[in-house]
């Protein structure tokens, strides 16, 4: 009686073995499928595009373009003035820094870090008027979130490498 006992014991583990594990098909119908694994390289590039595309609208003089790089809820941070909120805000203060003279931005990602839902981008810019002339440099930090299926940006803040201009006597 024992070893039938045991025998029966195998047998009732082995078929609950192949009972209990489903096929992958059987996952997918049952909504449990995983989701891939977040590529935060693939990130970056989409970052490094979106980079490209803000620069190439500030050349253009698009400050309508510009504000819809960033999310509806964003909040742009520059120096030396108050944090705008919104896109009609943003746009706003883009379109003074373009009307100041500013034809050309250059933003270098020097970091990104993150997963699917937010990512912080670290790097230095320069900004230059129309003869190209470097009017500024200094650095940033972005949190990008996805609005509409493309990263945005979500908080935009910045600030200057040059010292601050000696008041007139």
């Amino acid at each position: 009686m024992t070893k039938f006992s045991l025998c029966s014991i195998a047998c009732i583990c082995t078929l609950s073995l192949f009972t209990s594990c489903k096929s992958p098909d059987a996952a997918k119908s049952a909504g449990t499928e995983t989701k891939p694994a977040f590529d935060l390289s693939a990130a970056k590039l989409q970052i490094d595009d979106a980079n490209s595309n803000f620069m190439s609208l500030v050349a253009k003089g698009d400050s309508v373009g510009v504000a819809n790089c960033y999310t509806t809820d964003a909040k742009f941070m520059g120096p030396n003035a108050p944090a705008v909120e919104g896109k009609k805000g943003i746009q706003s203060v883009v379109a003074g820094i373009i009307n100041s003279g500013i034809t050309k931005v250059n933003l270098i990602a020097t970091n990104v870090w993150g997963d699917e839902n937010m990512l912080a981008e670290e790097g230095t810019l320069t900004l230059a008027i129309k003869d190209g002339m470097q009017v500024d440099k200094g650095k940033y930090i972005v949190l990008w979130k996805k609005e509409d299926s493309k990263w945005k940006l979500f908080r935009d803040c910045f600030n200057s490498d040059l010292p601050i201009p000696a008041p007139k006597k």
